[in-house]
C-alpha cells in the first residue's frame, strides 16, 4: 500500500492476485480487475510523489537513444494519475524537435491522428476529458503527421511486465492506429511510460498487441527480452 508523502517502492503484482476477489473470474474479468487495481495505485500517489516520479522519468527519457535521434515525436497529456511527460517538452523544443499529440480521429472508430503541438495550438477537451488540439486545427493536413512518419511515440499505459508487454486502457486506440508496424519498416520507436508501481509479474500478449521498443519509468528502463 502506498502512503502519502513517501516515495513508493516497486511492488510487482500478478494477474492472479488482482482477480483473487472475483470467484471463478474469466480472463476478461481478471484483466478488468487488474486495470482497476493499477489505476487505483497510480491515483494513490501524492502530488509530491507524482512530481518526483515525473522528474525521474524525464531524466531517463533524455538518455534514450530513440529520443536523442528523433526529430518528430508524439507524446500525451496525462490524466487519472498517469505519469507526466510534459516537462520533456522544453528539451524537445530546444533541440528543434517537432512535437505532436494524439487526437481522436473523427468518423473513425478508436483510432488516432497525430497533430502538431506548439505554443499557440488551440486546445479543447475530447469526450474523455483529455485536452487535445481543436478540431478545425486538426483537420488541416499541414498540422497533421501520419503515424508512420513519426520517429518516436511516448505512450501511456496502465500496466507492464519485465518483458515490456503493455496493458492499455482497453480502447485499442494505439493498437489500431499502429497496426501498420506489423509489416512496415522502418517504423517509429514506441516508448511506453509509467510509474514503477504499475509493473506486474506477467501480462498475456494478445494477437493485436503492438510490441513496444521500451518502457521507461521513474525507476528503470525495460526492454523486451531477446528470443
Amino acid at each position: 500500500m502506498l502512503t502519502t508523502g513517501v516515495m513508493p517502492t516497486t511492488e510487482v503484482i500478478s494477474t492472479a492476485e488482482s482477480s483473487s476477489s472475483i470467484p471463478h473470474s474469466s480472463p476478461s474479468q481478471a484483466k478488468t480487475a487488474l486495470r482497476r487495481e493499477l489505476k487505483r495505485r497510480r491515483r494513490a500517489l501524492s502530488p509530491r510523489e507524482q512530481r518526483a516520479a515525473t522528474a525521474q522519468l524525464c531524466r531517463r527519457l533524455r538518455t534514450l537513444p530513440e529520443l536523442l535521434r528523433a526529430r518528430r515525436v508524439s507524446l500525451y497529456l496525462p490524466m487519472g494519475g498517469e505519469i507526466n511527460p510534459q516537462p520533456l517538452l522544453h528539451w524537445l523544443y530546444r533541440r528543434g524537435v517537432s512535437v505532436y499529440l494524439p487526437v481522436l480521429r473523427p468518423f473513425s472508430a478508436n483510432s488516432l491522428w497525430f497533430v502538431a503541438y506548439r505554443p499557440g495550438t488551440p486546445m479543447v477537451k475530447n469526450r474523455f476529458g483529455i485536452p487535445e488540439p481543436a478540431a478545425a486545427f486538426s483537420a488541416r493536413r499541414q498540422n497533421r503527421l501520419p503515424a508512420w512518419a513519426l520517429d518516436a511515440l511516448i505512450v501511456p499505459l496502465v500496466g507492464f511486465d519485465a518483458n515490456a508487454n503493455r496493458m492499455g486502457m482497453g480502447g485499442g486506440f494505439y493498437d489500431r492506429t499502429l497496426a501498420f508496424m506489423r509489416y512496415r519498416r522502418p517504423a517509429p520507436a514506441l516508448i511506453g511510460v509509467a510509474h514503477a508501481c504499475q509493473q506486474v509479474a506477467h501480462l498475456p500478449v494478445e494477437p493485436w498487441d503492438i510490441p513496444l521498443t521500451a518502457i521507461a519509468t521513474d525507476a528503470a528502463t525495460v526492454r523486451p527480452q531477446k528470443r
